[in-house]
């Protein structure tokens, strides 16, 4: 057969239907060859038969038909086919295309077909390029795809397999901190705008910049904020027409009150960060942006308006720090006042900022900072926040992650959301980051921005304690407030006296109280979505293992138990 099957072979079509029934491949070859002659053939008979090129590769049942150079008899030619073994092929074809429609009727009803994943997760890129208008959900293609074909598993002992593997290959290692003149070669305009001092009789980050335009020049026209999104217009057609106004006036020249945040609300999201800022925003001394979620330290400054459209322009730190121009003003005022006593005093106003993706968004850095060996990110958004603001506050909100994950994909899930659904995609989630986990670290991993964006559902955002370590890097412990949403949801008073305790905020009347902690929730899950009901128990119990070493070293951190949430 090695032999046979080697050469380039030319066979009698007649001769292989005759020999059909026994074995074909010995038997056919008797005839074969370049020293085939029809005449001889005591089965061709000296008829006209055209040999037919098989190129070494077997022959198909399909492809065993007499071809005739006369086209006439072509019909004859085909009923010579017995009409026994002519209705058994049609039978059997029948057959098979009923039980295939079956099978997949019969799937796609109960979620049951096991359809190859179109995502493939691959190796690192060592090249940060992008072109503007390249979606980052086409940069899977700069990746080599890997070897091992992701398809959906749905039996609970095979994930627990995956979810072995990828517990065994986590390691929580200490990053390296980069230097503070490798941050400025990075970002060498940011450094330029934002200075390494700022006003002492303030709790915000603030100071005077020297505004060079006049009367008719309009300092928000290039804002990128502005133009990209026509709901923060009627803020910023309000900014102009008080912007003048607000000016500080000295020696023949004008200065603007800049302000970062005094505090950051960092994460995470899905965990009721929503709601935590609407209650803060009722504080008499809390100002906020003029957006509740800028997402500028992780997206806007890379030019990220939205993940299915690639890069824009970048955001340049100018536009990010016209969202605090109305809260500055109402610190310049509180300034001027203070400024005109004999003794100034501290002034209380300060400034929040809630993007829930500061804490774990770092998914843009691989196209603009240099890779490293290991695949890790060479610089963390907490690292340049750290080099401007060393004393920012920061408050995270969590919950179960596993809960989490499920509000996450019932938020974002745009079509056909069922629990079925929900259990396939957490199935494929995992395999990719085993993939992952194989060859790289988990904070490699954890930050790679082509598994991230492969992955159906947002495994990694419900990983807590490998982002905390990361700020830990850079921030003290006593400078991050971590709440837990549950709590916050049984006992709201509770947990807002110790964000205004952690902010050193001042005393309320009962009725600024009130008003706070009584009001109604912010962001519930839709009817829609809570009709659906709670997912599978085997979709909660594959969750349940695959977070537990990550509950277990989170509770470690933050000494409490109560973050291993054993009774959600």
């Amino acid at each position: 057969m090695q032999e046979f099957n080697s050469i380039n072979m030319r066979h009698c079509i007649n001769c292989c239907i005759h020999l059909l029934p026994n074995d074909l491949n010995r038997q056919c070859f008797r005839c074969r060859g370049h020293s085939h002659n029809n005449q001889k053939c005591p089965v061709c008979k000296g008829e006209n038969r055209i040999p037919l090129y098989t190129d070494s590769k077997q022959m198909k049942l399909l492809a065993v038909l007499e071809v005739r150079t006369d086209h006439s008899e072509s019909w004859n030619g085909f009923f010579c086919l017995k009409k026994g073994k002519l209705c058994s092929l049609i039978f059997g074809l029948v057959i098979m295309t009923l039980v295939m429609a079956s099978y997949v009727l019969t799937g796609a009803k109960h979620g049951l077909l096991l359809i190859p994943s179109p995502f493939h997760y691959g190796a690192f890129t060592s090249n940060p390029s992008l072109m503007d208008n390249e979606s980052l959900s086409d940069m899977k293609d700069h990746y080599q795809p890997s070897k091992i074909n992701i398809s959906y598993v749905k039996d609970y002992p095979s994930i627990k397999l995956i979810i072995d593997t990828i517990t065994s290959k986590i390691e929580f290692i200490t990053r390296q901190r980069p230097g503070l003149e490798e941050l400025r070669k990075q970002e060498p305009h940011m450094f330029s705008v934002i200075p390494n001092k700022f006003l002492p009789n303030s709790k915000n980050p603030c100071w005077y910049e020297e505004y060079r335009g006049n009367t008719t020049t309009d300092p928000y026209t290039t804002n990128s904020y502005a133009l990209y999104s026509k709901r923060f217009r009627t803020i910023f057609d309000y900014l102009r027409k008080v912007f003048w106004n607000h000016l500080y006036h000295y020696k023949d020249k004008h200065y603007r009150l800049r302000c970062l945040p005094h505090f950051y609300i960092i994460g995470q999201p899905k965990c009721g960060t929503t709601d935590l800022y609407d209650r803060l925003r009722l504080h008499p001394d809390v100002r906020f942006s003029a957006i509740k979620e800028p997402h500028w330290w992780t997206r806007k400054r890379f030019g990220i308006i939205r993940l299915r459209d690639g890069f824009h322009d970048r955001y340049p730190v100018e536009d990010y720090l016209d969202l605090f121009d109305l809260a500055a003003h109402q610190i310049q005022g509180a300034l001027q006042n203070e400024a005109a006593k004999e003794h100034s005093e501290m002034n209380n106003i300060i400034i929040g900022e809630a993007s829930a993706s500061t804490m774990w968004d770092n998914n843009a850095w691989i196209f603009f900072y240099d890779n490293s060996s290991e695949g890790e990110p060479p610089f963390l958004i907490q690292d340049f926040i750290h080099a401007f603001q060393p004393n920012a506050k920061l408050i995270i909100m969590l919950r179960d992650p596993v809960e989490r994950l499920y509000s996450d994909y019932l938020y974002f899930a745009s079509a056909n959301k069922s629990v079925e659904d929900f259990h396939e995609k957490v199935a494929e989630s995992l395999q990719l980051f085993e993939n992952c986990m194989l060859d790289y670290s988990l904070r490699a991993c954890v930050y790679n921005n082509t598994l991230n964006n492969a992955m159906p559902v947002r495994l990694q955002v419900g990983l807590y304690v490998v982002y905390l370590l990361d700020w830990l890097t850079v921030f003290d412990k006593d400078q991050i407030l971590v709440l837990r949403l549950e709590d916050h949801a049984s006992n709201v008073k509770y947990t807002m006296h110790k964000v205004f305790q952690f902010l050193d905020l001042g005393p309320l009347s009962e009725k600024q109280e009130a008003l706070i902690t009584k009001s109604p929730a912010s962001n519930t899950r839709r009817p829609e979505d809570r009709s659906l009901g709670p997912m599978l128990p085997t979709t909660k119990a594959i969750l349940r293992d695959f977070y537990r070493p990550f509950n277990t070293k989170l509770a470690q951190v933050l000494f409490d138990d109560a973050f291993l949430w054993k009774r959600t």
